[in-house]
């Protein structure tokens, strides 16, 4: 009877044992797979975001909602906030989806950025044009600019923490862009937008944004530009660098775009990442008929899938590029991948219809890439490279 009871002590005890080390082993684990995030893994160091489309703000796309929830802790709209679709008529504005995706993040504790208010590409005819279809004056288009800006920043007050103001104003050779809100008013238009955004939301951060940032031109012609917003007591919080690159990037040259903006005293952003590796179309123009097969094949070379070959240059050009973001950490506050998943991607059919493009970290099965991996370790420095 006694060996009986020590014996049960013993199976207690071993039990209790077992129990406190099981937990142990659960916690640790369980901190280890919370960590192995994109945004775990980037704490403390920057902000890592993705563009919502419809389906996900809608809730439709519940696969790349969980990706959503799980790596990423900013978010950006792709299309819903952008002049044309939020006001398609004068005074007529649509928030629906807007209203949708501003609650998302913030039910999901989400740094929120607005994209944009001010960008020549997706505004509506209207707004530079009179009832009767002549172009509007000067005083008439800032006017609806003001009225834009106000309604739009005054709607999200306190919920949108960071805006592109004014998106892509500046060409490759750093001159200004001339738009219609450059023709029409001059180069006003971006001091203008800039106050008009204060106004309406003193707290919120408020960023240039543009492409080709690597180039020397349009470094300097934006590091002018920023230069002379601040003479003129213009706030500007930060400068987006989009991100839309190839396998044959300059990351020399973007590094030096890193260093430049961050030497004007504002926050760098690496906004609208992807990176494409098809071949540019612009470099293959050829005049023959007859080529016209060969160069559609040429241009979309991988319809089914990437060779091994392709993935192992893709996942090291985008590990190098991370790489460079973490040395730059102290500048850098928010890198933002421009789609959740492959399949998201505006790559895709652009700019040549049927093309498949692979540019995003999680492939269009809702899986992390491979690099997905190496990101987070580098991120946490167990890589060996770093």
């Amino acid at each position: 009877m006694k060996l009986i009871t020590m014996k049960s002590g013993f199976n207690i005890v071993g039990i209790a044992l077992l129990s406190m080390w099981f937990c142990f082993a659960c916690n640790a684990r369980s901190e280890v797979e919370k960590a192995e995030t994109l945004k775990s893994a980037f704490e403390g160091k920057f902000y890592i975001g993705t563009a919502l489309n419809a389906a996900q703000i809608t809730g439709k796309d519940t696969a790349g909602i969980r990706i959503i929830k799980e790596h990423f802790n900013s978010i950006v709209a792709e299309n819903c906030m952008k002049s044309g679709p939020i006001q398609p008529s004068e005074g007529n504005f649509d928030f629906t989806l807007a209203d949708q995706f501003v609650h998302f993040g913030e039910e999901n504790d989400m740094f929120i950025v607005g994209h944009t208010l001010i960008w020549h590409s997706q505004a509506p005819r209207w707004f530079f044009t009179d009832s009767l279809g002549n172009e509007v004056t000067r005083e008439a288009l800032i006017d609806r600019m003001k009225k834009h800006i106000a309604a739009v920043v005054g709607r999200y007050k306190g919920r949108v923490k960071g805006w592109d103001v004014v998106n892509e104003a500046i060409l490759d050779n750093g001159a200004m862009r001339e738009s219609k809100f450059y023709k029409i008013i001059g180069e006003d238009f971006i001091r203008l937008a800039f106050e008009f955004a204060h106004k309406a939301d003193p707290e919120a951060e408020l960023y240039y944004n543009d492409y080709n940032m690597y180039m020397p031109g349009k470094r300097q012609g934006v590091v002018n530009m920023v230069k002379k917003l601040q003479e003129q007591g213009v706030r500007i919080d930060g400068i987006g660098m989009q991100g839309h690159l190839g396998l044959d990037s300059d990351l020399a040259e973007f590094e030096k775009s890193i260093e430049a903006f961050a030497e004007l005293g504002v926050k760098v952003m690496i906004t609208e990442l992807d990176v494409s590796i098809l071949p540019s179309p612009w470099r293959n123009l050829g005049a023959e008929v007859s080529d016209v097969v060969d160069y559609q094949q040429r241009m979309n070379p991988y319809p089914d899938g990437l060779p091994d070959s392709v993935n192992a240059v893709f996942s090291d050009f985008y590990l190098d590029l991370f790489k460079l973001f973490l040395k730059h950490q102290d500048k850098i506050s928010r890198v933002t991948l421009w789609g959740v998943t492959d399949g998201d991607s505006w790559k895709n059919n652009w700019p040549i219809r049927g093309r498949t493009d692979y540019p995003l970290l999680f492939d269009r099965n809702n899986q992390p890439k491979p690099v997905v991996t190496d990101i987070i370790n580098a991120a946490l420095q167990k890589s060996d490279n770093i």
